[in-house]
């Protein structure tokens, strides 16, 4: 049988779907559409070989509508129309059954293969479903997204995992006729990076290398068979996310050499530019932050300059900013401190606002107190005057700690001369 093993356990029904029960369980979003028959186009967000194009189809089977596919890498917009007059043909306009158009890796058309989907979509010729591994605020212009729910699939567990190599066992064709015993799991879900398609695959590799012999699944018979498993990149997710993980822990280590190789194994994968460089905005101010706010700056630069320029070039400004960034002093204070806020949010709850540092926008706002007795900084010397601003239950909780380099120590001292012993700087 030459169907992947993938393919053959891909399920038909959301009985036999694993995980998302967030999105498909008795209280979830998506099954109450698929019950109620009215299905909101919708766009499908989470990392490769999760199961959004088996959710697309179970969606179309179990709520009877007709099922029209395209992939965003070998698809125009002469292909969107076509498509879209067979599916108003074939569903009937103004209608809950209207077909559906499901578009895989929707983060890869371009500004104009999204407005071409506008009117099948705002008229309900269609009914969208998009797959996508990126941040549909990015990748998804803002007139398709406000036409369209949003939700989020989870990685699969460890246990999703070892059910599915289970059911594998149990329920294949092929696999269920032999006698294959499951001792170690772990190097298998390691190495499947929790992509169901490739867990699979990599376990159809390992049982075919036995024959017809017994077969015993352990972590070195795992290890044997799968070699060179990283040799090369591949943008559809295979490598992705082992890749991209080197180079954004490389920079942080500050190894450029090792920042600008992880670069090109993108480059010559044709990894998205603009991917990378969102990346290393982010990065810029997780890992860079105030120890040098310009890498910010540059970052930034370099994200709208890969936007314009696009291949091949963009390599030179990539490689550039890699570099930069590698090299800046390191400081992950920002980013912990709006973990620690975040916590503490949640720990708290919606804490009152003290009333001096209130907006009074109207007479009775400031009959009963808001804004009153607020000492506005710039008419104080060095622009500066000790009041309270946090809420009275937590008063002097410290949450920004500079770090340990030269911008940030001379933050610590200024923070220290302004508020003496409050926040223990």
């Amino acid at each position: 049988m030459n169907t992947p093993l993938a393919e053959r356990l891909r399920p038909k029904t959301l009985n036999d779907y694993i995980s998302q029960t967030h999105l498909v369980g008795k209280d979830g979003p998506l099954y109450q559409h698929i019950k109620s028959g009215v299905l909101p186009s919708l766009i499908l967000w989470g990392p490769p070989g999760i199961g959004k194009t088996t959710l697309a189809n179970i969606i179309a089977n179990e709520s009877a509508r007709p099922f029209f596919k395209l992939s965003a890498i070998n698809s125009g917009v002469k292909d969107i129309r076509e498509v879209i007059d067979k599916a108003k043909k074939s569903g009937g306009l103004f209608t809950t059954k209207n077909p559906i158009l499901f578009i895989d890796e929707i983060h890869r058309f371009s500004k104009s293969q999204q407005d071409s989907l506008l009117e099948a979509v705002e008229k309900g010729w269609v009914t969208l479903i998009g797959a996508t591994t990126e941040n549909p605020s990015f990748e998804v212009i803002p007139a398709l997204l406000s036409r369209c729910q949003v939700y989020i699939l989870n990685s699969f567990s460890k246990e999703d995992l070892e059910q599915l190599l289970q059911r594998a066992i149990t329920k294949d064709d092929v696999l269920s006729k032999k006698k294959i015993t499951l001792k170690e799991t772990e190097q298998l879900l390691r190495l499947s990076g929790g992509d169901a398609r490739k867990l699979l695959n990599i376990f159809e590799l390992i049982v075919a290398s036995f024959g017809d012999d017994k077969i015993i699944i352990t972590n070195d018979a795992v290890l044997n068979q799968v070699q060179n498993n990283t040799a090369r990149y591949d943008k559809t997710g295979e490598q992705h996310y082992d890749i991209i993980s080197a180079f954004i822990k490389s920079i942080r280590g500050s190894d450029p050499n090792a920042a600008v190789y992880y670069l090109a194994r993108m480059i010559e994968g044709g990894e998205d530019v603009k991917f990378i460089a969102r990346r290393l905005l982010i990065l810029a101010s997780e890992d860079i932050g105030n120890a040098n706010p310009t890498a910010l700056v540059i970052a930034n630069s370099t994200f709208q300059a890969v936007s314009v320029i696009g291949n091949p070039e963009s390599r030179i400004i990539l490689s550039q900013c890699a570099t930069y960034l590698a090299c800046s002093p390191k400081s992950n204070a920002a980013y912990e401190a709006i973990n620690k806020a975040q916590q503490l949010v949640k720990e708290t709850g919606d804490l009152s606002v003290p009333l001096p540092v209130r907006n009074a926008p109207t007479k009775l706002m400031k009959d009963i107190g808001y804004g009153e007795n607020y000492k506005y900084a710039h008419n104080y010397e060095n622009n500066f005057v000790t009041q309270e601003f946090m809420p009275t239950e937590i008063i002097n909780t410290k949450l920004y700690n500079p770090g340990k380099n030269a911008r940030e120590d001379a933050q610590r001292q200024k923070l220290k001369q302004l508020w003496k012993e409050k926040y223990g700087y």
